[in-house]
């Protein structure tokens, strides 16, 4: 099998809001979950032409940065919390469960918008 005709793998995110990405047949990758997503991303990249700021660079409201902290903070506690219960000796119920809930907050900090 060639390389441009290897199956694609679905769930490669949003390169605005992180979402995934339906994978098509043939053709370049779709970078955007929706034209919505690509229409804020092309704004964005006009907004900061002829300025300091790089194209690529993602620029947060005071708020999103604070909630952006605080997934990541939710994410760090409930490793924590992995960590402590593999150290006590939990049975594997709970770890699946605890381990399910961790996977679950990292995909939601992982949106950045």
């Amino acid at each position: 099998m060639t390389t441009s005709m290897r199956p694609r793998s679905a769930g490669n995110p949003c390169a605005w809001c992180g979402r995934a990405v339906a994978a098509v047949g043939v053709g370049r990758r779709r970078r955007y979950c929706c034209q919505s997503c690509r229409q804020r991303a092309y704004e964005q990249r006009n907004a900061v032409k002829g300025t300091a700021i790089p194209a690529d660079a993602v620029i947060l409201t005071a708020g999103e940065a604070s909630e952006l902290f605080d997934r990541m903070f939710e994410v760090r506690c409930a490793a924590e919390d992995v960590s402590t219960a593999v150290a006590e000796g939990a049975d594997t119920a709970e770890l699946i469960s605890m381990c399910e809930q961790l996977t679950a907050l990292a995909r939601e900090a992982e949106r950045f918008r």
